[in-house]
């Protein structure tokens, strides 16, 4: 096997947490457990408010979070922003993340802006919900794309429903599920909170009571701790993120910075056996355990999934079509559609698509054309952004996320249906999150980009399919069990 870099295997490990860790700010509570098909309901009255928090993992402190809410005379406004020093695989990078939100009288989400700056990228996207519609822009000011979403109920963001937790009366046992908007995920998700027990805890080297409560998002083990005038004292998240209430002053304090331990070396799965030639294998049998397996993909394709037992067989590409024009209708349309984030019908897209193809080319050279440029000509190199095709072009830089969305939209825009697939992949005796792609050729194969390989080896262990069902990555993190059983 070709031995790569690991921090070429870098993924969106972070992206995940950083989710993750905003979903426990998304409580809001009544007696006894109620699913909500909108915010309106709600009728207790939210008090403007300011909050500082330190963000640490285990012991170190890694960046601050500060969040204002305020009231309009449309509604309200919600204001966060955050810092963050990562550490994935020794590069260290510092990320700023800032959301402004308007929301109605009832916290429904009406209108967003949102940025994400790292040293390498910046992302922008704002928003606003007509009716059952949500018009998104995203990308550099003056070349923004314009994307319909369809929102299945009334949404709010993250940080503007925790602002009811001051008004209302939570007691142990308490729950309710909810609807909410995540602009980085640009996913809708429900979460179920519940109140658990009464707590001291030590916040500014004080004692305070708090109300503990869980966060049921997708299996994802979260905690949140409420004071007595329903300020959020504390959450903690996956890999020892932790965030707790502090002042201003503490929170902008140069000196108590530190970046996080490798986040994406502890996200890992160990192997109990080496594979020292993972792109010759033909086959691969693993024990899966630890995790739920709702909304995941393990069955279909070159993987079966039977009683706990991953099977993953390489894909022969002979034989494959050799036309160099298919017809697609109905739901394959969707795998040559432009999205938010892989932008196919982009005239810079379809321009590059041209010159590395040509129309003579079966799909089966094709691929391999376009999977060999995008190994050759972008620098691989970690990131932390919203991976976007057209400034992954344009930037020639990124990690896995940047590789597959670049290769889907070349696909598309070359006529060939393309998805993104996500999972675990081995490496150097740990399996670690990575993302590739698959495309349509006669029948779904892999590629991988990032380690230019098509078909992808067998260590490519499918987890979802789809930029969207990314987040649903998060229930696999810190819980995976996983034993090789044969290799041949």
């Amino acid at each position: 096997m070709r031995q790569i870099k690991l921090n070429w295997i870098i993924g969106f490990v972070m992206t995940l947490i950083f989710i993750s860790l905003l979903a426990v700010r998304l409580g809001v509570f009544q007696k006894g457990e109620v699913r909500i098909t909108g915010l309106a309901s709600i009728s207790s009255v939210p008090s403007e408010g300011e909050t500082w928090m330190n963000i640490f993992q285990k012991d170190q402190k890694i960046g601050y979070v500060h969040r204002l809410f305020l009231k309009t005379g449309e509604g309200y406004r919600v204001m966060e922003s955050v810092f963050m020093r990562i550490n994935t695989m020794g590069m260290v990078q510092d990320i700023r993340f800032r959301t402004v939100g308007d929301l109605n009288h009832h916290l429904a989400l009406s209108t967003f802006d949102f940025e994400l700056q790292s040293s390498l990228f910046k992302f922008k996207a704002r928003g606003g919900i007509t009716g059952n519609t949500l018009t998104l822009y995203s990308g550099p000011t003056g070349i923004e794309q314009k994307f319909d979403l369809p929102i299945e109920q009334e949404i709010s963001l993250p940080a503007g429903v925790i602002a009811l937790l001051a008004n209302e009366d939570l007691k142990e046992g308490d729950s309710r599920t909810f609807h909410v908007f995540d602009p980085i995920s640009m996913a809708q998700r429900s979460m179920k909170m519940t109140v658990l027990a009464e707590e001291t805890i030590s916040v500014m080297n004080q004692e305070e009571r708090a109300k503990k409560l869980s966060v049921d998002f997708m299996g994802t083990p979260q905690f949140a701790w409420i004071g007595k005038d329903g300020t959020v004292l504390r959450e903690e998240g996956a890999l020892g993120i932790r965030l707790e209430r502090t002042t201003q002053k503490e929170a902008l304090r140069k000196d108590t910075f530190s970046e996080s331990s490798d986040l994406t070396e502890a996200a890992s799965v160990l192997a109990n056996r080496s594979i020292p030639n993972a792109n010759e294998l033909k086959e691969l049998r693993v024990i899966l355990e630890g995790m739920g397996t709702d909304r995941l993909l393990l069955d279909g394709g070159r993987q079966s999934f039977k009683e706990k037992v991953l099977t993953v067989r390489k894909e022969p590409v002979l034989n494959l079509t050799t036309e160099k024009k298919r017809e697609f209708k109905g739901e394959w349309t969707k795998y040559l559609e432009a999205t938010p984030f892989i932008q196919s019908a982009h005239p810079e897209i379809q321009a590059k698509a041209k010159e590395i193809v040509s129309k003579e080319d079966s799909d089966v050279v094709r691929t391999t054309k376009l999977v060999n440029w995008v190994h050759q000509n972008i620098q691989k190199r970690p990131v932390f952004s919203v991976p976007n095709a057209l400034e992954t072009l344009r930037n020639r830089v990124g990690d896995c996320n940047e590789h597959a969305v670049l290769l889907a939209a070349l696909a598309r825009a070359s006529g060939i249906p393309a998805e993104i697939e996500a999972g675990l992949v081995y490496q150097n005796g740990r399996f670690y999150y990575h993302a590739w792609n698959v495309l349509h050729l006669g029948r779904w194969i892999t590629a991988d980009a990032v380690m230019g390989q098509f078909p992808a080896d067998v260590t490519h262990l499918r987890f979802v399919r789809g930029t969207e069902s990314q987040i649903d990555l998060m229930q696999m993190i810190g819980k995976v069990r996983l034993e090789i059983l044969s290799a041949f």
